[in-house]
């Protein structure tokens, strides 16, 4: 079974995130889901938690992240949600020992962390017309292309942060397909 390190996006560690990491957990996986706001902060709206995020700071925010990468082993699976997606592809790339990624609902350029490394699979998994995502969907087709393992899933829809079920955006059918084949990555790492 892996061991996954999952960063929340820009609304926090909603409890709809920690849903998602308990049914992973569920499969048998451990997953570690840090709190890179602190004290639990949460907020009502992207827009909301995107004030908070300029307010702290991006770089403050991959500091965080790292550190928390650092009391865990090396062989992880890094993943992300949004705002978490850059935590999680930074330490996928940078890190050594990475068994994986998995970005969600967002995407980075590859070359923001020197290019995808070899042997380090990547699954990406977006709404086709999410309009955070759509800014994202290029760097997303050249990372898949770069990485030797490469997968971008979209599923119908615009909605953002469709895999938290606390949130409005939540969508079940397309968050039962995205468990299923996040579980099928997960196998083997």
């Amino acid at each position: 079974m892996a061991e996954v390190l999952l960063f929340h996006h820009v609304q926090g560690l909603t409890s709809g995130v920690t849903a998602f990491a308990d049914r992973l957990r569920a499969a048998g996986h451990t997953v570690h889901t840090p709190d890179l706001f602190g004290g639990g902060r949460t907020f009502p709206d992207i827009e909301t938690g995107g004030a908070h995020l300029r307010e702290v700071g991006f770089r403050e925010i991959g500091a965080r992240a790292a550190r928390e990468a650092e009391a865990l082993p090396q062989a992880l699976v890094y993943a992300g949600m949004s705002m978490g997606v850059g935590g999680a592809q930074q330490l996928a790339q940078t890190r050594p020992g990475a068994r994986g990624a998995l970005l969600l609902h967002g995407c980075l350029p590859a070359a923001e962390f020197g290019g995808w490394p070899s042997g380090v699979p990547v699954q990406l998994h977006a709404m086709e017309e999410d309009p955070f995502f759509v800014e994202d969907l290029e760097a997303a087709k050249e990372l898949v292309a770069e990485a030797n393992d490469g997968e971008l899933f979209l599923y119908p829809g615009e909605e953002h942060l469709f895999t938290d079920s606390s949130l409005p955006a939540y969508d079940e059918v397309a968050t039962d397909l995205v468990l299923k084949r996040v579980r099928d990555f997960l196998a083997d790492k």
